[in-house]
C-alpha cells in the first residue's frame, strides 16, 4: 500500500507535535524524496550506513532521531554531508527526522522505552511546562540498588554499563543520549540515581561530591526505542512496510 509524502508527514507531526519544542535542528522532513511512500526505514542516525541499508531494501523513507542541520554546524552541503544528501535524492528517499519529539514521547519516545528497561512503572517529565528538558523521573521498582539497575540496563540494552556510586534506589531520573549534564537537576529533585547515555569527566565528581549514584548505558542504545516504536507504530497506522535497522555505534 502506498501513501503520500504528506500524509505520513502530517501523522508524525500530529503525534510528535514538534511545534511545541524549541529544539537545535529542524524536526520533520527534512530531506525531500518520493511524493508516494510504500516502505519505511527507521534507525537512530541518518548516517550513510543506515541510507546505504535504505537503498538496499527499496525504502521510500527514511525515520531517525538524529538527522541533519544541527545548529551551528557548517550549513554548506559539502564532504560528507553531501555524501549523505546525494544518495538520499538520488534514489528519491524521504528523510524525516525528529530529535527531542522523539525524546519526549509520553509513551513511544526514548526516555519512555528507558523507563521500561529499568523496570520504572509510572514515570513523567520532570518539569512537564518545559517541553525542551527530556528530563524524566520515576519510582525504582521495589525495593532495589544502583548496581540492581546497572545490571537490568545491561541485560535489557545488551552492553555494558558505566557506573558510578552506590546504594538503595527509590527515585530515578534519567535522560537518554547525552543528557549527562542534567544530573544536578535530578539530584535537587531528590533522586537516588540519575542515568543517561553519556558520561562527562564532571559527571563523576557531581554525582559523588552530591551523593547520586549514576549510569551512562550509552548514547546509541538509550536511543533505539523511539526510532523503533514510532517506526512500527506509523507502518501499522498507514498500512505500509516497516524496518527498523541498527547501525551499531559503541558510544
Amino acid at each position: 500500500m502506498a501513501v503520500t509524502r504528506e500524509t505520513v508527514l502530517e501523522l508524525l507531526n500530529q503525534e510528535l507535535q514538534p511545534e511545541l519544542i524549541k529544539d537545535y535542528c529542524p524536526n520533520g522532513l527534512q530531506v525531500e524524496g518520493s511524493s508516494a511512500v510504500t516502505s519505511l526505514v527507521s534507525g537512530v542516525t541518518a548516517c550513510k550506513a543506515l541510507i546505504d541499508r535504505a537503498v538496499e531494501v527499496q525504502a521510500d523513507a527514511i525515520l531517525v532521531h538524529h538527522g541533519f542541520f544541527w545548529r551551528g554546524e557548517d550549513p554548506r552541503l559539502i564532504g560528507m554531508k553531501a555524501a549523505r544528501v546525494r544518495a538520499l535524492m538520488q534514489r528519491e528517499i524521504n528523510l524525516f527526522a525528529y530529535h527531542l519529539p522523539m525524546d519526549i514521547h509520553p509513551t513511544m519516545g526514548n526516555n519512555a522505552g528507558l523507563g521500561r528497561a529499568m523496570g520504572v512503572e509510572v514515570f513523567g517529565m520532570l518539569d512537564p511546562s518545559n517541553a525542551s528538558m527530556p528530563v524524566f523521573v520515576g519510582d525504582a521498582p521495589a525495593v532495589t540498588n544502583a548496581a540492581d539497575v546497572a545490571a537490568l540496563l545491561e541485560k535489557n540494552l545488551g552492553r555494558s554499563v558505566t557506573l558510578v556510586g552506590e546504594g538503595a534506589v527509590s527515585s530515578i531520573g534519567w535522560c537518554t543520549g547525552g543528557g549527562q549534564g542534567y544530573i544536578d537537576a535530578a539530584a535537587d529533585a531528590g533522586c537516588d540515581l540519575f542515568v543517561s547515555g553519556e558520561i562527562s569527566e564532571q559527571t563523576v565528581h557531581v554525582a559523588r561530591e552530591r551523593g547520586i549514584a549514576f549510569i551512562a548505558a550509552g548514547h546509541h542504545a538509550t536511543e533505539r526505542f523511539g526510532p523503533q516504536s514510532i517506526g512500527q507504530w506509523l507502518g501499522a497506522n498507514l498500512g505500509i512496510e516497516h524496518q527498523y535497522i541498527d547501525i551499531d555505534s559503541p558510544a
